[in-house]
């Protein structure tokens, strides 16, 4: 047992995010501890169990009485990004693989039964996020998750790819091809047809039926802007890059047909 100066952490730690840190308990099980206050663990893992329930892959969690704290399933794999610069996943497939896991999680009900329309958002489903285990892909960090139109969801994925791809990081060039991949992704990709059955999504079902003809569209675009542009953990320099991101986003739709057919401006 260590500690990290507030609380008590059970072993070494294994990575660390914007706000958070990611503790080994031993090898089945990690915990992640928020450093920033932002999120709720217990809220985090509800959402989490309810979207494992309807089969989509999310780690199984245990809760614990903490605000900060987070038990979760320990994964073992490469996360999407990790897997683009070892060169064991092309841009093409892991863009194909985010559409493919937004469109199953948007088939997973949303939980208000008195609002039947929404769906489960993520709000943070880009390469980091994504683990791929030798069970198939497995998507983390479920803080901002909530309830609403999957145009949004989509829109978010996409902005946090097109910021990233209009920087001067060195993973731009990643970041547009996937984008462009998630951007072209047509839908109904599952069964033996959409080709990646025993690729890194081995084992994600899409669930009994499609769900909703989601997609990107500019509605959910101009909201995932605006949240982007008012998140707290983003820099001047990456809110500055916001507006050549959407740009970005509406050329790469009109070139390539994707979903959604995005207004220009």
């Amino acid at each position: 047992m260590t500690t990290t100066g507030r609380a008590p952490v059970p072993g070494r730690l294994l990575g660390s995010g914007r706000t958070a840190d990611v503790y080994e308990i031993d090898g089945a099980w990690v915990l992640r501890r928020d450093r920033e206050g932002w999120c709720d663990a217990a809220a985090e893992a509800a959402v989490m169990e309810h979207v494992r329930r309807h089969g989509y892959p999310a780690p199984a969690v245990r809760t614990v009485a903490s605000r900060t704290d987070l038990v979760m399933e320990r994964l073992e794999g490469p996360t999407m990004l990790q897997a683009f610069v070892a060169g064991t996943l092309d841009f093409a497939t892991g863009g194909t693989l985010l559409a493919r896991l937004l469109r199953a999680l948007h088939a997973v009900p949303g939980r208000s039964p008195s609002r039947p329309g929404l769906r489960v958002l993520h709000l943070d489903l880009h390469p980091e996020n994504v683990i791929l285990t030798a069970d198939g892909p497995r998507v983390i960090d479920w803080g901002t998750a909530e309830d609403g139109d999957p145009g949004l969801d989509w829109g978010m994925s996409a902005v946090i790819l097109a910021q990233a791809a209009v920087s001067a990081e060195r993973y731009a060039e990643a970041a547009r091809a996937t984008l462009t991949a998630l951007l072209a992704a047509p839908s109904g990709l599952s069964g033996p047809d959409s080709g990646l059955d025993s690729g890194p999504d081995s084992g994600l079902d899409s669930g009994p039926d499609s769900g909703p003809d989601s997609g990107l569209d500019e509605e959910g675009l101009g909201e995932a802007l605006r949240r982007r542009a008012a998140n707290p953990t983003m820099s001047e320099q990456e809110v500055g890059l916001l507006g050549a991101a959407g740009e970005l986003i509406r050329a790469l739709t009109a070139a390539t047909g994707g979903p959604g057919g995005l207004s220009g401006h």
